[in-house]
């Protein structure tokens, strides 16, 4: 995983270590969990993975690259970055909706920061963009995986509509 280009696909690295999914999916975990509580994680989303920095060794690696820390996003993104994690995938309008005000311009700013994405069109008229979280988010916000976010009263487990 860390000569991989990019996220890695569990059919993928089975493919690679010639292991059935199965065994390679507990490797995984078992991998995870030893993982946890040192400087890297192993981070999931929709099958794909890779190893990431922890968050909490962040500051060390910024500075010995000489970078500076990182943007802070605003109220209006933070709330729309809130509903699309919890509420992925959704579209725009459902977004505005929630927020009541038009959300593009915050759209775009998280879209160039990487934190979501395009992941598919609504089956409703005009076919709207559905957007979603990436792995970019969960590294930003040190998650795992993003059934990893805390949950909210009235929603359930991330990503999954509570009563409304």
């Amino acid at each position: 995983m860390f000569v991989a280009s990019g996220p890695l696909g569990v059919q993928e690295l089975a493919r690679v270590v010639e292991a059935p999914v199965g065994v390679v999916e507990e490797a995984l975990e078992a991998l995870a969990a030893d993982l946890r509580g040192r400087g890297i994680r192993l981070q999931r989303q929709g099958g794909r993975l890779r190893l990431v920095t922890a968050p909490e060794v962040a500051p060390y690696v910024e500075r010995y690259l000489g970078l500076k820390g990182r943007q802070r996003l605003s109220r209006a993104a933070l709330e729309t970055l809130a509903i699309i994690a919890y509420r992925q995938p959704i579209t725009r309008a459902q977004i505005e909706a929630m927020r009541g005000v038009d959300c593009q311009h915050v759209l775009s700013s998280l879209k160039a920061l990487g934190l979501i994405g395009e992941v598919g069109r609504a089956s409703l008229p005009g076919r709207p963009l559905l957007y979603g979280t990436t792995m970019k988010f969960l590294e930003y916000f040190g998650l795992e995986r993003p059934e990893d976010l805390p949950p909210l009263d009235g929603l359930g487990p991330a990503g999954q509509h509570g009563a409304e």
